[in-house]
């Protein structure tokens, strides 16, 4: 039996500006710690996403799968929710008998896509030097006072935070994409 999918924390809340802020949602997400030397860890990564062991700060893409590092022994697999389940049997069988932590924390997060000016918006709120950043890293810092991670994929970011605080980080977001502000 699977676990529907949970409603998305602001209910598809959108945002039209210089840029457009939206919610995405609900996405599947897997933290996974493990040492870097762990038997079988990129084996795991790759049977839950199809893709390749991220790099320090990286995130690796197959399709509708990421795997993001996220420190170094932590790694945020994500997926369409429905596949939840079957990745973390796919970790369990990989990483049997290995020290490690696989847990669904899908209901814990939430995503906004920004499209359009995405680098401007989030430079209003983060200390990120967009000039050195990688085309396939991730990047974990605060927008304004709250813990984040975002990507930037082409014209698209991605930015992902504790569903705790998705209201003000929307907020945030739709303030920085006004047209004349500044925060």
């Amino acid at each position: 039996m699977s676990n529907p999918a949970p409603a998305s924390a602001l209910n598809g809340a959108a945002f039209t500006g210089y840029a457009n802020i939206r919610e995405i949602g609900p996405l599947g997400m897997i933290t996974l710690r493990a040492a870097p030397d762990v038997a079988g860890l990129a084996a795991a990564i790759t049977a839950a996403t199809g893709c390749a062991i991220p790099q320090m700060r990286d995130i690796e893409t197959a399709g509708d799968r990421r795997a993001a590092w996220m420190s170094p022994d932590e790694y945020l697999l994500i997926m369409p929710h429905a596949d939840v389940p079957a990745a973390l049997d796919a970790i369990a069988k990989a990483l049997s008998g290995q020290h490690h932590l696989a847990l669904d924390v899908s209901d814990a997060r939430a995503v906004f896509a920004i499209d359009g000016m995405a680098q401007s918006v989030l430079a209003k709120l983060s200390p990120t030097d967009f000039a050195a950043l990688g085309p396939k890293e991730m990047r974990r810092t605060r927008l304004a006072q709250v813990p984040a991670a975002f990507w930037v994929e082409g014209a698209p970011a991605t930015v992902i935070c504790f569903r705790s605080v998705a209201q003000y980080v929307f907020d945030l977001l739709s303030h920085a994409a006004k047209e004349g502000t500044q925060i």
